[in-house]
């Protein structure tokens, strides 16, 4: 905890939300100039609890502010389909920041530092994004014992806070009754604060052109795996799909959510993952339809289940767990009756590279694993059986785990994300789920077989699709 006495009294109230993670404490610069929000995870000016953070910091010193976002050339894992959608999103930034009325300034390697852009611009907080996977929490620590300032992240990428909460949850329906005494107070419209005072330095910071290549140059990027024509990234076309999803297929939710054939979710997931839009505008979006009548209640509860309850739980799952990207996160009842299958013969032996070229014998599998190659994205329900059918056919179960992770991780645009390490961690390790019948290879992990899957929606119709 933060010494409040360090600070002025409003300020201090400030800091004491659940949203709020004082990681440097102290009072803010004397002579400082602005205050600088560090954007990396929650890229978007709407509806992003840091930037409010921010601006009402701002506010209360009587300071401009200022939005910096470093471009990281080596983001783990990150290709050349993902920077190409970062970027399209950075150009709403830069179009919405300057509506706000703050200051955004991108840098890239090698002049990318954030605490000498802190030291430039004479910042006298920071306000940062909160992050639950390894390495960018890693930058965090590291950050906060560097800057000559305070410190401050704001955990914008979920409608509850997850310091709420304070631990993970083993199954979906024991998270519930915790997350329903919550939500109330977190599922509201938040207001817009907008500075009192304007970003208008005696110097203008350099800042990279967007219209340009942020790529240029760098000689390991894996350029490999392509942008894709399926998303545009940023936040006006989150903004476009939200609306087309709300007005076209949410009323038919629960009866389309699981046919991969037609387009029954809304394909947000790559626009949350990069912050795009906030899982609030979403929320509140879909709670306004059953208001107007235009949807059920029920259809409501479905929706939300998945992109507050599944996608909240997931972040508490990485945010506790620090092998929740590999095999080690097993729950013990499935690491034990794996390993005792782990000598099973396997109905087929894939390599990684035949994975990735879809090169099996499945043609479903084929289909949604070209889906995701090609689109950038796969339908969540094929995820699931995706995951199971790779721990079918890999040597063991840690093969299983880390080749999802890999093929995941290259080729979603939500890849590299707490949403997804929880649903491989569901489908080969049994996270968030019970035991099953023992069966060869998978144990007591639930199976799913491609002949069960394909008599609830029209698999034909998908795999044409998807040739």
């Amino acid at each position: 905890m933060f010494d409040a006495t360090q600070i002025p009294e409003d300020l201090g109230r400030l800091a004491n939300q659940s949203r709020i993670l004082v990681r440097r404490a102290g009072p803010p610069r004397k002579d400082g100039r602005c205050v600088l929000y560090w954007m990396q995870r929650a890229m978007r000016i709407v509806d992003n609890p840091a930037l409010d953070v921010a601006i009402e910091a701002g506010n209360l010193l009587g300071l401009p502010v200022v939005v910096y976002f470093g471009v990281i050339a080596r983001y783990p894992h990150a290709n050349l389909r993902h920077y190409h959608f970062m970027a399209q999103g950075l150009r709403d930034v830069a179009e919405d920041a300057a509506e706000r009325g703050v200051g955004f300034v991108v840098r890239r390697p090698p002049g990318n530092s954030l605490e000498a852009f802190a030291e430039e611009v004479e910042a006298a907080l920071v306000i940062g994004d909160e992050n639950p996977c390894r390495e960018p929490e890693r930058w965090r620590k590291v950050l906060a014992k560097r800057l000559r300032v305070p410190y401050w992240t704001v955990d914008a990428d979920v409608v509850v806070p997850s310091a709420v909460f304070g631990r993970s949850f083993f199954l979906l329906h024991h998270f519930r009754p915790r997350l329903k005494v919550e939500l109330p107070a977190y599922l509201k419209a938040q207001k817009t604060t907008m500075p009192l005072s304007a970003w208008q330095p005696r110097k203008a910071p350099a800042s990279f052109s967007l219209s340009e290549d942020m790529t240029a140059g760098w000689r390991n990027l894996d350029r490999t795996v392509a942008p894709v024509d399926a998303f545009s990234g940023g936040t006006h076309a989150a903004l476009r799909r939200l609306k087309a999803f709300v007005d076209g297929q949410l009323a038919g939710y629960a009866e389309t959510r699981n046919r991969p054939e037609v387009q029954g979710t809304s394909r947000l997931s790559p626009y949350l993952h990069f912050g795009h839009i906030s899982p609030l505008t979403i929320a509140l979006a879909v709670e306004k339809t059953v208001k107007q009548g235009k949807v059920q209640a029920e259809t409501r509860d479905k929706f939300l289940d998945e992109l507050i309850g599944w996608r909240e739980l997931a972040v508490l799952f990485v945010r506790h767990n620090p092998h929740y990207d590999s095999w080690e996160c097993a729950e013990p009842w499935a690491r034990k009756t794996l390993l005792e299958h782990a000598g099973d013969p396997r109905p087929y032996r894939y390599t990684l590279r035949q994975l990735e070229s879809a090169e099996t014998a499945d043609e479903l599998w084929n289909a949604a694993q070209r889906e995701m190659v090609e689109t950038g994205w796969m339908h969540g329900y094929l995820r699931m059986y995706w995951g199971k059918k790779i721990l079918e056919w890999a040597p063991d179960p840690a093969t299983a785990f880390d080749w999802a992770v890999t093929l995941n991780d290259r080729y979603e645009l939500d890849g590299r994300d707490p949403n997804g390490y929880a649903g491989i961690a569901w489908a080969i390790v049994g996270k968030h789920d019970r035991p099953w019948f023992d069966r060869p290879v998978f144990g007591l992990v639930r199976t799913m077989t491609g002949s069960s899957i394909a008599k609830k929606f029209d698999a034909k119709s998908y795999m044409r699709q998807h040739e």
